[in-house]
């Protein structure tokens, strides 16, 4: 099995490789900007499971790379291919010299607050990245399973009478990047029905973890709480909105489930991808709060409210369970303690 991880030095994609890896008898390929940062590959640095098979811009062509990869693949590595989704010629070169069975597309512009102040980037980097993959694939003349991961922020604006939330729920973008979400699963459907691309769409609700970005709420908090008992900064964390409601999953439940969409899902079909247990962001801040000595007060920050938020994501994941047999297996408060370790492994 020849699998693709586009967005593969991410969070999402480093876990993912990291769980592909240690599943054995599969060729993992990963996709990274020649900018990507390679921190959240660093444990499969320190193991040596990392093997680039181009880098410094030195793959001049198509046949160039078909050599290279044939000399330098490494079945128990992840290998490492530099390349730019918003660039049609580097996607093409890529899938038609990895020639891969499967494709998971994670790469996108993820933060829901950068997508108000570059709305025009968010749309060009995940519309226009996927219309290159999708391009690539046809061109190639290959027929892999090619899981899209979607987001629970499609949903948006949600009324009380409609949670937990079906895949059949309205879909009522709220921001910019929810609006590039649904783009690309109206664009996953539609070379599904034009061109029978086996795509499948992933509808994943928040997943959280180690090695989660800084920017996000759940690692803000971590980062902050890390960095006051290291006596790095005063005793006061920042918070933004603490009554909306999220459902968090762990990043590695998630992966998994990310092989099973491919392993089991059905092409043209969307699956919501969540733990179907709802908590308010004050609660989860309680939790990390509480494995913490240190004394710590909490302020709101006006510049962390957004200009409009989803209020509650609850997933109905239901349909995914009974088509894949997949169900979380880590609890929520081990995954906290994981983040909040991370962070203070970073801090110091």
């Amino acid at each position: 099995m020849r699998v693709l991880i586009t967005g593969v030095t991410g969070f999402a994609g480093s876990h993912l490789a990291e769980y592909l890896l240690g599943r054995g008898g599969v060729e993992v390929f990963g996709i990274c900007r020649w900018r990507s940062r390679m921190d959240n590959l660093a444990d499969l640095q320190r193991q040596d499971r990392l093997n680039f098979v181009a880098e410094g811009g030195n793959i001049a062509s198509v046949g160039h790379l078909e050599r290279f990869l044939a000399g330098r693949v490494s079945p128990d590595k992840l290998n490492v291919v530099e390349g730019d989704m918003v660039d049609a010629f580097s996607m093409r070169r890529i899938v038609g010299a990895v020639k891969p069975q499967q494709i998971f597309h994670l790469a996108a512009q993820s933060y829901v607050p950068g997508s108000w102040n570059a709305p025009a980037d968010t749309l060009n980097t995940n519309i226009i990245g996927q219309v290159n993959i999708f391009e690539a694939v046809r061109e190639a003349g290959i027929e892999p399973h090619i899981q899209i991961a979607g987001s629970s922020e499609e949903y948006g604006l949600v009324m009380p009478d409609e949670v937990p939330i079906k895949e059949t729920n309205p879909l009522r973008p709220l921001s910019p990047y929810a609006v590039s979400k649904v783009a690309q699963e109206m664009l996953a459907w539609q070379y599904f029905r034009s061109y029978g691309l086996k795509a499948v769409v992933t509808r994943g609700f928040n997943h959280t973890g180690p090695r989660r970005g800084q920017v996000f709420v759940t690692s803000s908090f971590a980062r902050q709480i890390a960095e006051i008992e290291a006596d790095m900064a005063p005793p006061v964390l920042y918070t933004g909105d603490l009554t909306s409601k999220r459902d968090w999953t762990d990043v590695r439940d998630t992966v998994r489930a990310y092989w099973l969409t491919l392993e089991q899902g059905i092409p043209g079909e969307v699956y919501n991808i969540g733990s179907g247990i709802t908590r308010e962001v004050g609660e989860m801040l309680e939790i990390l709060l509480s494995m913490s000595t240190a004394r710590i007060d909490v302020k709101q920050d006006p510049a962390r409210m957004r200009p409009s938020d989803v209020q509650v994501l609850w997933s109905d994941s239901s349909k995914f369970r009974q088509q894949t047999g997949w169900e979380p297996e880590i609890p929520f408060e081990q995954t906290m303690k994981d983040l909040l370790d991370y962070w203070r492994r970073r801090v110091r």
